[in-house]
């Protein structure tokens, strides 16, 4: 398949497949005129590169991490290299209540503020749209 077919199929941009090409995340083949064609396994790879990224796996780790996803074999290094970053993973995760409660009541105070049309000092509340 080509570019655009994979980043409609993937829902990532064209700019953002290039951007994982040039980190050597995705090998495309190279037609005779140049033009990038995909296998179908790249859908996959796409999304598992989509989650990696999302879970804030920098994309040298990626990097070393989709051979291990392709083979099933892991070196001693690399298993480290992936614990730790479980585990700053697990973390994120576990500041995330602490973060959604401080916003939630940023949300109830902005959002009475506004209702009740007054000001406190050091609140800016934009006008509802």
């Amino acid at each position: 398949m080509r570019i655009g077919e994979l980043a409609a199929k993937t829902g990532v941009s064209v700019r953002a497949l290039r951007y994982y090409e040039e980190h050597k995340l995705l090998a495309p083949v190279r037609g005779p005129s140049g033009q990038r064609r995909y296998a179908r396994e790249a859908v996959g790879r796409v999304r598992l590169i989509q989650q990696l990224y999302a879970a804030g796996l920098p994309s040298r780790t990626i990097v070393e991490l989709l051979p291990c996803v392709e083979t099933g074999e892991v070196t001693p290094a690399l298993l480290d290299r992936l614990s730790a970053e479980r585990d700053r993973v697990d973390e994120r995760i576990g500041g995330l209540p602490n973060t959604r409660e401080r916003l939630e009541r940023l949300i109830t105070t902005a959002t009475r503020t506004r209702d009740e049309g007054t000001r406190r000092p050091g609140w800016v509340c934009p006008a509802p749209s």
